[in-house]
């Protein structure tokens, strides 16, 4: 085979496959800020919350969503805000062999949450 025609074929079956999410956090019900400004130290209590989100052949739809607002629903009980949100989205291993098994048909992802809830 033409190494040409390869390395496009790959580089077509990248840019077809993939698995994408948006994350919005409008639908928790208390104000959401990613940083805080340079120097500023929130005082609440951290949290760390995984979650799976799940798509179907190689990423070109998704099954199920991680949801933001049920994963952290005990955490935001009586919070005021919710800052120095971080999330990361990765494959661990159990993900890699469920997508491996499936030959790609189911492809989970696992979806960490991190942050600060202050004024509990």
């Amino acid at each position: 085979m033409n190494p040409g025609r390869l390395a496009a074929g790959l580089v077509l079956a990248g840019t077809l496959c993939g698995c994408t999410q948006t994350f919005d956090a409008t639908t928790l019900g208390v104000p959401v800020t990613m940083g805080v400004a340079a120097g500023d130290t929130p005082v609440g209590q951290r949290f760390k919350v995984s979650t799976h989100t799940v798509h179907g052949i190689f990423g070109l739809f998704t099954i199920s969503k991680a949801k933001m607002d049920k994963a952290l629903a005990t955490q935001l009980v009586g919070g005021k805000e919710v800052t120095q949100v971080r999330i990361t989205t990765k494959s661990r291993w159990v993900d890699l062999l469920v997508t491996g098994l499936t030959a790609g048909l189911i492809v989970p992802r696992t979806v960490i949450y991190e942050g600060i809830i202050v004024g509990r």
